[in-house]
């Protein structure tokens, strides 16, 4: 024993290097990685200085902020061990129904933008009833709610989008202003340099993060993920917990089905396919552990921040659609595959 406590004394507490080296082996770490190497590629690929320029970086982020409200959403539910494939659903029927109030119905957006929430908030709730009260699998509940909410965008849409153009009774067309609602939230600020989507990106995910690391609900949700049955028998309200999980969800996916349809001036039912492929895919690049128990909303901000880069570096050197996907689906794997060598 004196000569291990006389080891130890004389070796010392590890240096800088070997500190970076441990944190480099962290999730954080690695997620930091894969946002610097996605940095490096744009360096090099940078399209005769597109890359170089701010207005690409503040398009990158504008473009990013909508996924980004979703991410947050989803690191709420995947800490706990669940998934919700429905948010692209909720998404499209949240913008249908806003455009549909604020275009056709020039409701005020005192009114139509608590309702747009209610709307997100009770597909949350339904999804939160089949996967927390009556443990149905994540997977098929979440799965049931999106091809509902899909469906009910079509039905409320018409088929149709909903945009300045409403029709009459005899067929013929007039056009609407666009609401001032939809102007405000797809303003810049900061001299042209900042979207308000963006500070709506950010507000979602400050509330969030405190939600998950500062209250004990956080708490809650995170030993719900590391074993849901010593967190049962310790007393904590299971149930409840993941429900309120699928409910913030749903009502973080309303706030971006309100950022959608005011960028696109339109309620799309076709809007969000595919963007709870894309919310997972900056989870897990983040380090949010699939598995539950492990994770956080800053490593949601940096799988934010490294698929948005990516798309844009992409997008800046004309990578078709096709390339993209196959990409963001290799990069999904290869951070899984890492989650799983770490463990």
């Amino acid at each position: 024993m004196n000569d291990r406590a006389d080891i130890m004394v004389e070796s010392g507490p590890p240096g800088p290097g070997a500190r970076v080296v441990r944190w480099l082996g962290t999730a954080a770490g690695r997620a930091f990685i894969a946002l610097a190497l996605v940095v490096v590629v744009g360096l090099v690929f940078h399209a005769d200085g597109a890359f170089y320029k701010l207005g690409t970086h503040r398009d990158a982020l504008r473009q990013a902020s909508v996924y980004g409200i979703l991410a947050c959403g989803m690191t709420l539910v995947i800490v706990t061990g669940g998934i919700d494939l429905s948010v692209g659903s909720v998404l499209a029927l949240v913008a249908v129904v806003f455009a549909r109030m604020s275009i056709h119905g020039g409701w005020t957006p005192w009114l139509a933008v608590p309702l747009a929430l209610l709307i997100g908030a009770s597909c949350g709730a339904a999804s939160g009833l089949a996967a927390a009260r009556w443990r149905v699998q994540p997977f098929i509940a979440t799965l049931a709610v999106m091809v509902f909410a899909r469906g009910l965008a079509k039905y409320v849409s018409g088929g149709m989008k909903v945009s300045t153009a409403v029709q009459q009774a005899d067929g013929t067309y007039r056009y609407v202003d666009v609401p001032a609602v939809f102007r405000a939230i797809d303003a810049r600020i900061l001299g042209d340099n900042v979207s308000v989507v963006t500070v709506l990106f950010v507000a979602c995910l400050a509330l969030s993060w405190l939600a998950l690391a500062r209250h004990r609900w956080g708490r809650q949700l995170l030993a719900i993920g590391g074993n849901e049955e010593a967190a049962r028998l310790s007393g904590l309200p299971v149930r409840g917990a993941k429900f309120a999980a699928y409910v913030a969800s749903g009502l973080l996916a309303a706030a971006a089905g309100i950022a959608q349809a005011a960028q696109e001036q339109q309620g799309d039912p076709e809007a969000g396919a595919g963007y709870e492929l894309i919310a997972i895919a900056m989870v897990v690049i983040g380090g949010t552990s699939l598995a539950g128990g492990r994770g956080g909303m800053g490593l949601t901000l940096i799988g934010v921040l490294t698929i948005g880069y990516l798309e844009k570096i992409l997008s800046i050197n004309a990578v078709p659609e096709a390339g993209r996907l196959m990409l963001t689906g290799v990069i999904i794997l290869a951070a899984v595959l890492t989650q799983r060598r770490t463990r």
